[in-house]
Parts: C-alpha cells; sequence; structure tokens
C-alpha cells in the first residue's frame, strides 16, 4: 500500500479534480440535481466557499476556501460523494474488491488536490476551472456550459461573457 499524504493548510484555498470511475460516463452532469443536493447537504454539515466549480460528464473541478482553522477537505468530499451516490440506484457494475468493502462503482477512490500557493496561483486556477469544458470540447463558447461558476463570476463583473475565446491553453491544474 502506498503513503499517500496530503498538504493541508488549515483556512486555505484548494483545487480539486473529482473523477467518476467510468470516463466514459455522464452522469454527474444527467443527475446534475442530485449533486448540487448532495453539496448542500455537505456545505451544512462542513462549511466552506465555493470560489469556482466546474462539473463536467464524467469529472469535476472545484476551488474550495475553507474556514479558518479548518483543513479537512477529505471529509467533505466524502459527504458529497456518499450523499451523491446513496441517491442512485445501485445499477453500477461492480468490482469483487468494491463489492468486498461495500463499496459502489461510482467513483475514482481518490481526488487530486492543490494547495493554492499565491494569488497567481488562485487566477490560473479559476481560469483553468471556467475554460475547462471548452477545453474537453464540450462546447464552442465558455459561456454555453451551464454547469459552471463561470455564470457567476460574469454577473459579478470578473469575466466579459465572451471570455474564453482568444485565451492560450491553460495548464494550471492538469498539462496540456
Amino acid at each position: 500500500m502506498s503513503d499517500y499524504r496530503r498538504y493541508r493548510l488549515p483556512g486555505g484555498t484548494y483545487f480539486f479534480t473529482v473523477n467518476l470511475l467510468d470516463r466514459r460516463s455522464s452522469l454527474l452532469v444527467d443527475q446534475i440535481d442530485l449533486l448540487r443536493q448532495a453539496v448542500r447537504v455537505a456545505k451544512e454539515r462542513r462549511p466552506f466557499h465555493i470560489d469556482a466549480w466546474v462539473v463536467l460528464p464524467d469529472h469535476m473541478h472545484a476551488i474550495w476556501t475553507l474556514p479558518e482553522g479548518d483543513a479537512d477537505y477529505s471529509a467533505r468530499w466524502t459527504d458529497i460523494k456518499k450523499t451523491f451516490v446513496i441517491s442512485l440506484p445501485a445499477i453500477e457494475p461492480l468490482s469483487a474488491a468494491r463489492s468486498a468493502k461495500g463499496e459502489r462503482g461510482v467513483w475514482q477512490r481518490r481526488f487530486w488536490e492543490h494547495t493554492i500557493r499565491d494569488d497567481r496561483d488562485y487566477a490560473a486556477h479559476i481560469d483553468y476551472v471556467h475554460i475547462n469544458p471548452l477545453k474537453h470540447g464540450l462546447v464552442e463558447r465558455v459561456v454555453d456550459w451551464p454547469h459552471s461558476s463561470f455564470h457567476r463570476a460574469v454577473e459579478r463583473g470578473w469575466y466579459a461573457q465572451d471570455w474564453g475565446a482568444d485565451v492560450p491553453d491553460l495548464v494550471a491544474g492538469e498539462r496540456a
């Protein structure tokens, strides 16, 4: 078993990538209302601020800021994943290992996290979250993807509605 360690900064801001087990699935957008409800439940149990979020068919990216003195983002992701899965019918195929552990075959076990270092890093990751539907070829314009905090950012004046048309490949979070 690997010795996997995460960097935890109480009150920190983090970028996450969370994937479905089946990367060909569209479950996250097909069941977007159940996912939103799972996030609401997790936020009620353990508050956090959503700085940015995009939900794609098979994965999502989020940037959260945790309350002062709190670094437990893993418990929040566990809440979101469990609440979402409980609301779904159990129709996915299960491996023997997952079945033996009483797990469902919906999520990849782990998630990727990055602690935001400074304002430049924050801005690059916010842009990465919002450009992601365009990067994956899901839309021709960032504004056309409905499952993104981009729309809230446009309302607040942080982005122009046509942002992304001339943005070069972004490499925050993932390498192109």
